[in-house]
């Protein structure tokens, strides 16, 4: 009995951290995990909406196939970086998937921008979800590295104290756990639900 297997399938991890629920909007920035994106824009369900944003072309390609996967709708657009061609208010809440070091990569103005394009697009007491690579273990540790732009990033307080830079109140980092971090920011102006 013990060794059988449950017939209930578990959310990864990142879409747990995420924390959307049915019925909301979200908007998600980047593509590490196709499959993540397709995830986490299933948990808003008929009552909620989904959207993307990606730099180019390849990484639209793999924002469909990730929605394609889960079988959701997922509005998806190609924008240069930092702009995010959506409503204010329009979002309950965002996902920034910087696991390849998508915020590392960028300057601190891009990053600003990014980050306060993010705020403008939240509704007052709408959260910011950044999953960014956490601690390596075992044998990743070894045989991928921290790339020195992620290091340098991490050392200047990583995506907490960039969300803090941007206004986002309260801060905090959720996790750090199966080689991800998550932070988390809320908007201020509401409260959250």
């Amino acid at each position: 009995m013990f060794l059988r297997r449950s017939k209930h399938t578990r959310d990864p991890l990142a879409v747990a951290m995420s924390g959307v629920r049915l019925g909301e909007r979200v908007l998600q920035v980047g593509v590490d995990d196709a499959r993540l994106v397709g995830l986490i824009a299933s948990k808003t369900g008929l009552s909620g909406s989904a959207a993307c944003v990606v730099a180019d072309a390849r990484q639209a390609s793999k924002a469909k196939g990730g929605a394609d996967q889960a079988g959701v709708l997922m509005e998806i657009t190609v924008v240069p970086a930092g702009t995010l061609p959506h409503p204010d208010g329009g979002f309950d809440v965002a996902v920034i998937h910087s696991v390849s070091g998508l915020l590392a990569s960028l300057d601190a103005a891009a990053r600003r921008m990014l980050l306060g394009e993010s705020a403008r697009v939240l509704r007052a007491g709408g959260r910011i979800i950044v999953i960014e690579p956490g601690t390596r273990t075992g044998l990743r540790s070894m045989l991928r590295p921290v790339p020195s732009s992620q290091a340098a990033y991490d050392a200047a307080g990583g995506a907490v104290a960039d969300l803090r830079a941007a206004g986002f109140s309260p801060v905090r980092e959720l996790g750090d756990r199966e080689g991800f971090r998550f932070a988390e920011g809320l908007k201020p102006g509401g409260s959250a639900q």
